[in-house]
């Protein structure tokens, strides 16, 4: 296993970093990256078969700045990327921080509903989406965005004036800058699942970025220069990536369709150095090349301690647990020093530099070492609040601390360790799920009269929606099979949103105080809340 970790004590290398004078913008960055750089790879979209060097990227996103400021967009102006895997994601993003303007990342599995709550909560004024992705554009009945506000990538589309190849070609690669862009100027809206029914876009700006990329290259404490990018680029993950890899000289290597049966496959055979891995990664049958790659260290999130010490061995590479949320980036990490010696703890490690902890009971009061508590964090470049979501941020802000949601200890040598949460959240193959969203898409059938959703464990995906459905009375399973249920979802929710498993119930148990439903009850009801219920992956009541 990979042990090369170079790394000044723990004190010495927070008082580092915080002390480190970081670029004021991704664009400043870019500039950086590529005098130093310039004929390294940055970017390599190996199914295209594109690869980009640094000093080409910088040129590309010039040009896509040059060609946006011709359409308009200005700093401050919303623009709403529906794109997959492609090169124009990253250079639009780039393009867009160079400017001033602002990203709304789209989630290409998005419905109608869902798409469309997001460019009009978002107020996109220009959206760039790919021409295989436009009919569910187009599909929205009252669209936010007329046509001369849309510009497609993939070739040019009947009835749409801009086509992104044509404006690439037309721009000049170099970008003079007309208004100062800073390290708190916005530069994503980043939708993350809520609790409140729908996303919330979290409003993140240069300093989040360029933080926390260059943070997080300093604690993997040995030098990266190949990262493999298994995710989508409109998951703040990759964009991550890509700041990790400018802090390095390296490179980001981006699959078209992220996949988990290939995903180590592919980082074995591009030489990747670092990766980051998820339930389903790991649970993929083992494979006799597993331990002879190039990795030397990964980030993992919630592993139990079983799977990251049967990981490290199988795939002979040091796991490094990382605790963040799209909100807050960087939170708690395990020192790679000391993975080996850690594995099996549990613990999410230790408060990352430039980072302020504080676990609180239900009245807001500080705990003590060994007793649970809310994590509240504060830190230079977390989110700056929701975007157009007052009620969200008085209820997750006090005092400038953000309020995770998430249940935490802290042992006497200042580890960590995530206990549950208290947001009602289900985790399945790394995607956030607001059961109140699920919910609210299932009460909009008429047969419904209550839904509740829990997440179910799973070793494979780590947790499963299950869907419980009270109907209305005197209506039952035939007036609305299971078929009907799924059709419903899928039609309303992204794949990765839609339940496995489905219940019918005459009543939910409620509270009485509330009249909500207590899901305490739910879960106690059975040890394997999978009984009794169908599985729709398997297509039988189990």
């Amino acid at each position: 296993m990979f042990t090369d970790f170079v790394s000044p004590p723990r004190e010495a290398l927070h008082r580092e970093i915080e002390a480190a004078v970081l670029p004021p913008s991704l664009g400043t960055l870019l500039d950086e990256t590529a005098a130093r750089h310039g004929r390294r790879l940055a970017l390599s979209f190996f199914d295209e078969g594109v690869d980009l060097t640094w000093e080409t990227l910088r040129a590309e996103v010039g040009r896509a700045a040059n060609a946006l400021r011709r359409l308009g967009v200005r700093k401050g102006t919303h623009v709403a990327v529906l794109l997959p895997n492609l090169p124009a994601f990253p250079i639009a993003w780039l393009a867009l921080g160079r400017l001033g303007a602002i990203m709304i990342p789209v989630n290409i599995t998005y419905r109608l509903r869902e798409i469309e709550y997001v460019l009009t909560d978002g107020v996109a004024e220009l959206l760039i989406a790919h021409a295989e992705l436009l009919p569910a554009y187009e599909a929205i009945e009252s669209r936010p965005l007329a046509a001369d506000r849309v510009v497609v990538v993939g070739g040019a589309r009947a009835g749409y004036a801009h086509d992104w190849r044509a404006l690439m070609a037309a721009a000049e690669p170099e970008f003079t800058e007309v208004e100062a862009v800073g390290p708190d100027d916005l530069v994503n809206i980043q939708y993350t699942s809520g609790t409140t029914g729908f996303p919330k876009g979290c409003m993140l700006s240069h300093r989040y970025w360029i933080s926390l990329g260059y943070v997080t290259v300093k604690l993997w404490a040995t030098p990266i220069r190949r990262i493999y990018g298994g995710a989508n680029f409109y998951y703040m993950l990759l964009q991550r990536m890509l700041v990790n890899a400018a802090f390095g000289g390296g490179a980001l290597f981006v699959p078209r369709r992220p996949a988990a049966r290939r995903f180590m496959a592919e980082a074995r055979a591009h030489g990747c150095e670092n990766a980051a891995i998820f339930e389903a990664v790991y649970k993929q049958p083992a494979h006799p090349d597993d331990g002879r790659g190039a990795l030397k260290i990964v980030n993992i999130f919630g592993f139990t301690p079983e799977s990251q010490a049967d990981f490290q061995r199988r795939f002979d590479v040091a796991a490094q647990e990382f605790y963040g949320m799209t909100e807050t980036a960087h939170i708690t990490y395990m020192p790679a020093p000391e993975i080996l010696a850690r594995t099996g703890s549990g613990s999410c490690g230790i408060v990352a530099p430039g980072r302020d902890v504080s676990l609180r009971d239900a009245d807001w009061r500080e705990v003590g070492v060994g007793r649970e508590g809310e994590l509240w964090v504060r830190g230079a470049g977390i989110l700056q609040g929701y975007w157009d979501k007052p009620e969200a941020n008085a209820e997750s802000f006090r005092d400038g601390w953000f309020r995770t949601g998430d249940v935490a200890r802290v042992d006497g040598e200042g580890y960590y360790s995530i206990v549950e949460r208290i947001k009602d959240m289900i985790r399945r193959n790394g995607e956030n799920i607001a059961a109140r969203e699920v919910e609210a898409v299932m009460r909009l059938l008429p047969q419904v009269r209550e839904a509740a959703a829990l997440a179910v464990p799973d070793p494979y995906s780590g947790e499963e929606v299950k869907l419980y459905l009270e109907m209305q009375p005197g209506l039952g399973s035939n007036d609305l099979t299971p078929e009907a249920v799924f059709a419903h979802a899928g039609a309303n929710l992204a794949p990765f949103k839609v339940p496995r498993y489905l219940a019918y119930r005459e009543a939910l148990p409620r509270t009485i105080e509330t009249d909500r439903v207590e899901k305490k009850k739910l879960r106690a009801e059975a040890d394997d809340l999978r009984a009794g219920a169908y599985d729709r992956r398997d297509g039988i009541w189990r």
